[in-house]
């Protein structure tokens, strides 16, 4: 397997939402596509709607946009969002690495971390190996803890 390209968080601002909303556009595609919820205008407007710049991380890739994860306060532990990462560099370790590296931070604050993954997505897999394990479902999302 590659190893993980050259890789930096930087905080996010609030120019940053158009690329983000379009990033989960192409990132989401398939999983809404396959669940029967692909809506062209809702999966942008979604994100614009809940796109808080002051949990969210810009995801470099040698110096490059590369995507998002956002790290959200809540009552008890965190919640792990909108983390896309641009389809060029899916399977190279990057997704891991950024992981590990939240992960890290909120073992250290020893902080419960949830998250929800769509139905079959080939995400839910990173996050078992990271270990989360399923909290509840419905028919479109599995809820995960940490």
């Amino acid at each position: 397997m590659e190893t993980a390209l050259d890789w930096a968080l930087r905080p996010a601002d609030p120019a940053d939402v158009e690329p983000i909303a379009e990033l989960r556009a192409v990132v989401m595609r398939p999983d809404l596509e396959r669940l029967g919820r692909f809506d062209e205008h809702r999966v942008r407007q979604r994100l614009r709607d809940a796109f808080s710049p002051r949990h969210t991380s810009v995801i470099l890739a040698g110096g490059a946009f590369a995507g998002c994860v956002a790290l959200r306060p809540a009552e008890d532990g965190q919640w792990l969002e909108h983390f896309y990462l641009d389809p060029g560099v899916q399977g190279r370790g990057l997704g891991s690495a950024i992981l590990r590296d939240l992960l890290d931070r909120t073992d250290a604050a020893g902080l419960v971390v949830r998250l929800n993954v769509l139905r079959g997505s080939a995400a839910r897999r990173l996050y078992e190996r990271h270990g989360f394990t399923v909290e509840s479902e419905d028919p479109i999302d599995i809820f995960m803890v940490r």
